[in-house]
């Protein structure tokens, strides 16, 4: 796995992929600057060894040339996270592309337009990818965000680099921290996934029963198996037709020997709602016109024991709706829970998009080992595909 440390940079233009896909308010200022700071370290190595910088990203999904998408809006942002100068070509290909990069110095940053602006880049158009090569001299992906597509900027142009491509300082972490978790994990190893739907997480399940001795099944998902066990459920979230799936789970997991843990009581309401009437009560129990929107104080001892016997945990999806303040215990306590096992050795990754959001929001993201920035990638690799950003590098 070759990375930005097998090169020096030195009168060298490293062209990126970076993910600057960050969110924006109605005045086009950037609200969560997360994405470009993760890609500042690899930006510092190549300008310290003295070479130059081409940026390119997408930014929302624009049919055209639109004006709220342009890549112009961010720049003064990144200039200020970068603590440099950062430079803009008004497109990312064509005579001003080519303009702006023959200008660009050793020490300096050049941000090129929206790569979405063309539908050849999500086509993964060759001709296109080419043009874009041309540009830079090193290749290099530390957008983890897109690796699992095959676009002309994340995967397409790494053949135009035979020799000369490489994975960034970002990308390197994610792809050493899921290996922790799949490949080369300490015992014992549990994994948490929450969230609404079974159906959402099968292939991630399947793949990692293989892998881990404990699984924490919590949020919505939970209703589908205390339903199929014969349990009440209330107004509780349920797919029916998925039933027979968790059964099927749970027949494998007894074979494989993994110990699966669902919640043995809820915090239900009586309404969807955070002013809604609640009441603690058995999973099994829950009364017609209630629903369960939390993990109950029994689940949350039982979670905390297995938690804290972990050498190594990965975390995918809330344990309950922690956007609403009432419901949102379960979900603080298991990051917790699991902050506690870090500091005491333990390696914790936290992946998918809620389960991010959840720890940034109580607090909670320096506590653990490592939180990945691309929650569909991330969720890919966990089903045991291979990604293909990742496969254009390695080869």
């Amino acid at each position: 796995m070759k990375t930005i440390q097998d090169f020096n940079f030195k009168d060298k233009k490293a062209i990126i992929r970076v993910d600057f896909n960050v969110p924006l308010d109605e005045n086009f200022n950037v609200t969560d600057a997360n994405r470009i700071e993760a890609a500042k370290p690899t930006i510092d190595k190549i300008l310290a060894d003295g070479g130059s910088v081409i940026l390119m990203s997408h930014l929302g999904r624009p049919k055209g040339k639109e004006d709220k998408y342009s890549l112009k809006h961010i720049v003064s942002k990144t200039a200020e996270v970068l603590g440099k100068p950062v430079k803009f070509a008004e497109d990312c290909r064509g005579e001003i592309a080519k303009q702006a990069v023959q200008n660009l110095q050793n020490g300096e940053i050049l941000l090129l337009e929206n790569l979405r602006f063309y539908a050849e880049e999500e086509a993964g158009d060759v001709d296109f990818a080419k043009e874009l090569s041309s540009l830079g001299d090193i290749y290099v992906n530390d957008a983890f965000g897109t690796a699992h597509r095959a676009h002309a900027s994340t995967t397409i142009i790494a053949q135009f680099f035979p020799e000369n491509k490489c994975f960034g300082t970002l990308l390197a972490k994610e792809i050493e921290s899921l290996n922790k978790v799949l490949s080369n994990s300490v015992k014992p190893v549990t994994a948490v996934l929450g969230g609404s739907k079974v159906s959402s997480k099968i292939t991630v399940i399947e793949n990692i029963l293989d892998k881990v001795d404990h699984m924490i099944i919590g949020g919505g998902m939970t209703f589908t198996f205390v339903k199929a066990l014969g349990g009440k459920i209330g107004d509780s979230i349920c797919e029916d037709d998925k039933q027979e799936l968790a059964l099927e789970i749970l027949r494998l997991a007894k074979e494989k020997n993994v110990q699966i843990h669902i919640p043995v009581d809820v915090v239900a309401a009586d309404a969807f709602s955070n002013d809604a009437n609640t009441q603690i009560v058995d999973v099994r129990e829950i009364p017609d016109g209630w629903q369960g929107l939390d993990a109950g104080p029994k689940s949350l001892d039982n979670f905390k024991k297995v938690i804290l016997e972990s050498k190594t945990i990965l975390w995918n999806g809330p344990l309950g709706v922690f956007e609403m303040e009432n419901f949102a215990n379960g979900t603080i306590k298991l990051g917790d829970f699991i902050a506690e096992a870090t500091r005491n050795g333990a390696f914790s990754l936290v992946g998918g998009g809620d389960s991010v959001a959840a720890v940034k929001q109580f607090g909670l993201e320096e506590k653990m080992s490592y939180v990945s920035t691309g929650g569909g990638a991330m969720l890919e690799m966990l089903e045991g595909r291979v990604l293909p950003g990742i496969a254009a590098i390695a080869k």
